[in-house]
């Protein structure tokens, strides 16, 4: 039979049908695939009303070990809970001179501790920069991150934040030198007697605070948190790993050790809970007064000044830790201060105006000393704060909320340093 379709006999099927009615069956057919094609097509696109978005991972400041890159931050594995809610950011510029600016002219330092990752970010670096004229290391330069092996060093965190201040004239705080939490596995199990413990001692301060001195001799290192929290709220010794490892002298060790690898570093005692009057502040006075009185070249005391709205010490009792510190010829530096909010029942903008007027009288009490030379906070925004992660509860401890938008809280300090 022919193919052509004007050539097929007359009968009744459909295609006779639609032949007489002048309707090509094959056109027919490839407007009804069109037309399903298209229906397809349709159904398949998502419903914007119906879509659920794919979770933000939250940063965690667990410390790995990193070579020069860093990854972008992994979820946490702790409560997951970030800061409390605070209000979109605005789109004006700030109108506050900046915090550095006025804290120039006090001869002051103003800083925050930073990570490594976090510097990438060009609205964080940017908000750092306008800010604040020095970082410390929040975890790059502790024992897990920097020694992780008895014969490693991974300088590669460090060295990002050290460069990052150096490219940008910024000065840096490092820390810690000497601390019994955050330490490396082959330490946790290391069978070693007490002289050789001494001698890993020497070996860590000597090459760490070697590698910065050496790496720069523009001092941008300019100041090292010796040892850090060894004295219990008691007033003693903190029973720590150190003290267990080498006893009591272990303290002075470190003192000469860090003088040695670096003569011209500021070297500070730094510890939490004892900024104001209590057995605690009074224990790390005794402390550093028989260094000072054996010629231990200690040359300040690190208030690190962890506290929330219902427990912070009263201005004048800062003042008079600090009035008593420097008479002993050492420098007083606030080093790690955030503000708990969580623990009192208030709304939000109240939390805040207490918060403030923390914030205020501990500036306060820093420019009342005259060797008060720096305060720093523990961490730029709410958003990285380590706070939330370490309670299980959301927080906003810091000068500046989870959006970079400034707080109450920093209006307080300016309005001190003005």
């Amino acid at each position: 039979m022919s193919t052509d379709k004007y050539s097929r006999p007359r009968d009744h099927s459909l295609a006779a049908i639609l032949a007489a009615l002048g309707i090509d069956l094959l056109l027919l057919c490839l407007i009804l695939i069109a037309g399903i094609s298209r229906a397809i097509m349709i159904s398949s696109l998502p419903l914007t009303s119906s879509a659920t978005p794919a979770a933000i991972p939250t940063l965690t400041t667990v410390i790995k070990v990193y070579p020069t890159a860093f990854p972008p931050a992994a979820p946490t594995t702790t409560v997951p809970v970030t800061a409390l809610p605070t209000e979109p950011a605005a789109s004006t510029p700030d109108p506050r001179p900046p915090l550095r600016v006025l804290a120039d002219q006090h001869g002051l330092l103003v800083g925050v501790a930073v990570a490594p990752w976090w510097l990438e970010d060009p609205q964080y670096a940017g908000l750092l920069l306008r800010e604040f004229n020095a970082i410390t290391p929040e975890n790059a330069m502790k024992w897990d991150t920097i020694h992780p092996e008895p014969d490693r060093y991974d300088f590669s965190q460090g060295d990002t934040i050290v460069e990052f201040a150096r490219h940008n004239g910024l000065k840096v705080r490092g820390h810690t030198l000497v601390w019994g939490n955050q330490l490396p596995q082959w330490m946790l199990e290391g069978k070693y007697t007490r002289e050789q413990w001494i001698q890993i001692l020497h070996d860590h301060i000597t090459t760490v605070v070697g590698h910065y001195r050496g790496a720069n001799n523009d001092h941008t290192v300019f100041a090292w948190d010796v040892v850090n929290e060894s004295v219990s709220k008691e007033g003693a010794l903190f029973d720590n790993f150190w003290l267990q490892k080498i006893g009591p002298e272990y303290i002075t060790l470190a003192f000469q050790f860090a003088h040695e690898a670096d003569p011209d570093a500021l070297l500070f005692y730094n510890d939490n809970g004892g900024e104001g009057l209590n057995p605690k502040s009074q224990g790390i006075y005794n402390l550093v007064q028989g260094l000072v009185k054996s010629g231990v070249p200690i040359n300040g005391v690190g208030l690190q000044m962890h506290t929330d709205t219902a427990v912070a010490p009263p201005e004048a009792e800062l003042v008079a830790n600090m009035k008593r510190l420097t008479d002993l010829g050492l420098q007083v530096q606030i080093t790690e201060m955030d503000v708990r909010v969580q623990y009192i029942n208030k709304s939000l903008s109240e939390k805040l105006q207490d918060q403030a007027g923390i914030y205020r009288r501990v500036m306060s009490a820093c420019l009342q000393s005259p060797n008060c030379t720096g305060f720093f906070t523990w961490g730029l925004t709410d958003r990285f704060s380590w706070i939330p992660g370490y309670t299980g509860k959301p927080d906003a401890p810091l000068l500046f909320d989870e959006n970079y938008q400034p707080k109450p809280a920093l209006d307080a300090i300016l309005e001190v340093l003005k």
